[in-house]
């Protein structure tokens, strides 16, 4: 077994971006793969429901295209998980046919494999009765119906499906949702590295240059594993990790610096050590890794929670900010109130009316320990129905209501609120929302992922 394996790590999230230059340098250190990250339930349930995708296909194709380019010259494998945000079937096919295209564009050649990890309903109704999904933290309540009205429900993969790719000869690997780590872990597992510092070492490259000091751009990040350790230093001169900095990455998304839960087992890294091999680079060792009594896949499903139409405005009398929660109170009584009165008293059932004040709590809610206002806030009135329409026809009985309500020292017709926009009401179009934070114990960790191979 090869005494050391070389890791590249493109960008933080395919469609970022990440510096020619830098995986340019990158390449000189002799890599023995390229991954990168190309999801995250970050940007909302949108992306899974919809099916849409975070960033354009041009973004895409620009990353993808120097990632293959660089893959191919080096006869080395290009991995990237979580295609095109949510990995649904349709957002993995989207990757793939840019990696067509740029592959006729390019004349390159390889090996695809494509790992599609959108679930069979039918299949999750039949673990679900079986007694087979349990809920994560927080998670909502499951029956067959969440299932059936999900828009879509997808798996995070772990490494096998990578490694059964790999096995196979893929030199090309595009997969759907799977855990970020997976996509770094699989082959250096494969070739019989320990799990810890492997594991370690997915965790702090899987973001990309996230782990140097300060972090201006998105951009690559090079690790160097061996059996008891790994040394991630970042190929972009201007960057430098210190201790501090690595160390910090094992909070990003987690509940807990200390444990990183994947399919197969658990990391913990509480007896890590990080320690300082130049003034950019940092040697890791000391983690150890848990094999799981029972293997699991988490799931990840988002459903219609219908369609929403938007104001913007503003308020700066400071009459008004000086009793502003009673006028506010007021304004929204009355506007629903007047939406009674237009639509019945049924809408209430059908229909939800929020507003979030920027300036005040927006961010935190009722978690903000500030509770001042400053002499403006903006309002942001919300209406969420089963039609598009009648999220419309809502905010334009809101808006009506809001921009001349008034308060007991002005009297006579006012104008309480400014709008950016004519007309202000604002048409976004269908919410979705999650409906699935669950793990699912299958047979066998390969049986709800499909791998398909083709030549390009």
């Amino acid at each position: 077994m090869a005494r050391e394996i070389r890791v590249l790590s493109a960008t933080g999230i395919l469609g970022s971006g990440f510096r020619e230059e830098t995986i340019r340098r990158a390449m000189a250190w002799k890599p023995d793969f390229i991954g990168a990250d190309s999801g995250s339930t970050d940007p909302g349930p949108f992306y899974l429901g919809s099916g849409e995708t975070l960033f354009s296909d041009s973004a895409y194709k620009r990353d993808l295209r120097l990632i293959l380019l660089a893959a191919r010259a080096a006869k080395i494998p290009a991995i990237v998980g979580s295609a095109c945000t949510a990995g649904t079937d349709g957002q993995l096919g989207r990757l793939a046919g840019i990696a067509r295209a740029i592959a006729r564009e390019e004349k390159l050649s390889f090996k695809l494999a494509t790992i599609a990890s959108e679930q069979d309903k039918e299949y999750l109704k039949s673990r679900l009765r079986a007694g087979k999904i349990t809920p994560l933290a927080n998670a909502p309540g499951l029956d067959a119906s969440v299932i059936d009205r999900s828009a879509h429900i997808v798996g995070m993969c772990g490494i096998e499906p990578y490694i059964e790719a790999l096995a196979n000869g893929a030199e090309v690997i595009l997969a759907g949702r799977s855990s970020d780590t997976s996509i770094f872990a699989a082959l250096p597992v494969m070739r019989g590295f320990d799990p810890a510092t492997v594991w370690h070492m997915a965790k702090i490259l899987e973001c990309g240059a996230a782990c140097v000091v300060l972090r201006k751009y998105p951009d690559c990040m090079f690790a160097t594993v061996a059996q008891d350790h790994f040394v991630v230093e970042p190929p972009n001169p201007d960057y430098r990790c210190d201790p501090v900095s690595v160390a910090s990455h094992n909070l990003y998304e987690n509940s807990t610096p200390y444990e990183l839960v994947e399919p197969s087992g658990v990391l913990n890294t509480l007896h890590a050590k990080y320690d300082a091999v130049s003034d950019r680079a940092v040697r890791v060792s000391g983690s150890t890794f848990s094999p799981a009594r029972r293997y699991t896949i988490k799931l990840e499903g988002a459903e219609l929670a219908g369609y929403q139409s938007i104001i913007v405005g503003a308020v700066r009398d400071p009459v008004i900010l000086r009793q502003f929660d009673p006028w506010l109170g007021g304004l929204m009584s009355a506007a629903r109130d007047r939406i009674r009165a237009v639509f019945g008293p049924e809408i209430e059932r059908q229909c939800r009316l929020d507003v979030r004040v920027f300036g005040r709590n927006a961010a935190m809610g009722r978690l903000e320990p500030e509770t001042g206002i400053g002499h403006e806030v903006g309002l942001l009135f919300q209406a969420t129905a089963p039609t598009q329409e009648l999220a419309t026809a809502l905010m334009k009985s809101v808006g009506h209501i809001a921009v001349h309500y008034p308060v007991p020292e002005w009297s006579g017709l006012i104008t309480s609120i400014a709008y950016p926009y004519s007309p202000p009401e604002i048409t976004r179009g269908p919410s979705y929302r999650f409906n699935l934070n669950h793990v699912v114990e299958p047979v066998s960790p390969l049986e709800m992922f499909r791998i398909h191979y083709e030549n390009v």
